[in-house]
């Protein structure tokens, strides 16, 4: 995983990479990259910085105006550490904080969590916190929107941005592809987003919505990354086909899908995993 970084040691030190220090914005030069015009309309606003971590205010395509907010992230950046493989989090208290940014990656306000609505390591890495406060209210505070969830499975050869809130840093490259499953230590990812080589995210950046340039809808959630060349340990995920052939890609990141998520909400933002279409895992 891209690790949490610890907040006592600021931009100090970085985890979870092979990094000594932040890497500027990456733009890569392809001929399935967009515009440079439609790279630059993707903007912090919407982002949040966690303690440890990156996430976004997001919504559904369904959502209204006077539903409560909900904040994204990855299940590994939960305040309460790592849940357990097979462990599905539901309707959990939590005073969480995350600081809002604008569209220049100045903090404008503080939102406060009241519980965490869904958080899992498996299947996907994503958790999502209830807010105290509504898509109207901030909009209106604030003059931030939220960024919607593609209800649609990502498209190879998207370019897309990571935007991270913790850091205030972009990643710019395209979806190289899909691993059928990624297996990092005891935790195993389905049809995870494999990014082209230009994303060279780092500690910090987990939890950071991955952006289609092209349409500004998030499309995955940022995670992890093969630091060194390890074979499915901690901080070195693999892949794994459908016949079980493992293939190890040093250097590369990865974010894990988030379009399946609308499907297991409804009107005022809650949580039904017996929705008709939800695939997310149950407790």
């Amino acid at each position: 995983m891209k690790k949490p970084l610890l907040a006592a040691l600021g931009a100090l030190m970085i985890t979870g990479t092979g990094l000594a220090a932040p890497a500027v914005a990456a733009t890569e030069t392809t001929s399935a990259t967009k515009a440079p015009a439609a790279i630059q309309a993707v903007t912090f606003a919407g982002t949040v910085s966690l303690s440890n971590c990156s996430g976004s205010v997001v919504r559904f395509p369904d959502s209204e105006d006077d539903d409560p907010a909900l904040v994204m992230s990855n299940g590994h950046c939960l305040e309460t550490g790592f849940p357990a493989a097979g462990e599905v989090i539901v309707d959990q208290a939590s005073t969480r904080t995350f600081g809002l940014l604008n569209s220049a990656g100045t903090r404008v306000a503080t939102l406060r969590a009241s519980k965490i609505t869904y958080a899992t390591m498996t299947d996907t890495d994503v958790s999502l916190y209830q807010l105290t406060t509504t898509y109207g209210a901030i909009k209106t505070s604030y003059g931030i929107s939220p960024l919607t969830l593609n209800d649609t499975h990502p498209v190879a050869g998207t370019a897309i941005t990571v935007v991270s809130g913790y850091w205030k840093r972009t990643y710019a490259c395209n979806v190289d592809g899909f691993a059928y499953r990624l297996k990092e230590g005891a935790w195993t990812w389905k049809d995870s987003v494999r990014y082209t080589s230009a994303c060279q995210t780092i500690g910090g950046t987990s939890g950071s919505p991955v952006i289609d340039n092209a349409t500004g809808n998030v499309v995955a959630v940022n995670n992890t990354g093969n630091e060194d060349g390890g074979r499915c340990t901690d901080n070195n995920p693999c892949e794994v086909d459908e016949n079980g052939t493992v293939t190890v890609r040093a250097g590369i990141n990865y974010g894990q899908e988030t379009y399946q998520i609308p499907a297991c909400f409804g009107l005022d933002s809650k949580l039904d995993l017996n929705a008709s279409g939800c695939t997310l895992p149950k407790p």
